[in-house]
């Protein structure tokens, strides 16, 4: 927190771009003493701190059903969104991990497509990480140019429109602030965040990350409690 304050203090915009939807990383803005606008839902939605709606680019209802129908299938929990709120057809264990770390509610509905409405951000998969690590190649295959599909922690695989990842939210916001491609700063530990640390001038993944996130980035930074913040903040701030 320390860290992310003397790079706010030193003129430099700070963004929260998280898988997160809005409610669960409203706090997390609010902590940290950000103030501007917010990525979430893995880029599907880039809102203001009071919720105002900046770009919104949701999963189209069939697109999602296909994707609901195939964890019917193998029996895996998965759950959608509508109005910021957590929608799942069984309150299965997987659910409540999922919340408890969002810190959102549950809403149990009977069936996701009376329940869901013409999009959602995203839908989220929870297993276990063998299963998904399994599954990722085979979804990316099955969905390619339709979906994109991402782990953020290892027992969650994210699925956005193909319009929506963290590097075009990014982009998105870098336009309506005038800030240049060559100027902007992505740091990340997870699938979700290649795209936006391939895409930023300078592009920054956590030691201890998938290979596929250390190969996108141009630098590493030590993993949370042991100062990599901070050490990107002596990069920044010169």
């Amino acid at each position: 927190m320390a860290a992310v304050a003397r790079i706010a203090q030193a003129g430099i915009t700070v963004v929260a771009c998280t898988g997160r939807p809005y409610p669960g990383a409203l706090p997390w803005v609010k902590r940290l003493g950000l103030d501007g606008p917010i990525i979430c839902y893995q880029g599907a939605q880039v809102r203001t701190l009071a919720g105002e709606m900046l770009l919104d680019h949701g999963i189209e209802h069939g697109l999602a059903m296909e994707v609901i129908r195939l964890a019917r299938e193998r029996d895996l929990h998965i759950q959608a969104y509508f109005d910021d709120q957590l929608l799942v057809e069984r309150d299965r264990p997987e659910a409540h991990e999922y919340a408890d770390h969002a810190g959102m509610a549950i809403h149990v509905v009977s069936d996701f497509d009376m329940a869901m409405g013409p999009t959602t951000p995203k839908l989220v998969i929870v297993a276990p990480r063998d299963v998904l690590e399994r599954l990722l190649p085979e979804v990316r295959a099955r969905w390619e140019g339709r979906l994109n599909a991402a782990t953020s922690m290892p027992t969650y695989l994210e699925f956005t429109s193909i319009e929506s990842d963290k590097a075009k939210a990014l982009a998105f916001l870098c336009a309506q602030m005038g800030v240049s491609q060559a100027q902007s700063v992505a740091v990340g530990d997870g699938r979700n965040d290649v795209s936006m640390i391939a895409w930023a001038g300078l592009g920054v993944a956590v030691e201890g990350s998938e290979p596929e996130v250390i190969g996108a980035a141009d630098r590493t930074i030590p993993a949370p409690g042991h100062g990599g913040i901070q050490q990107l903040a002596d990069v920044l701030i010169k």
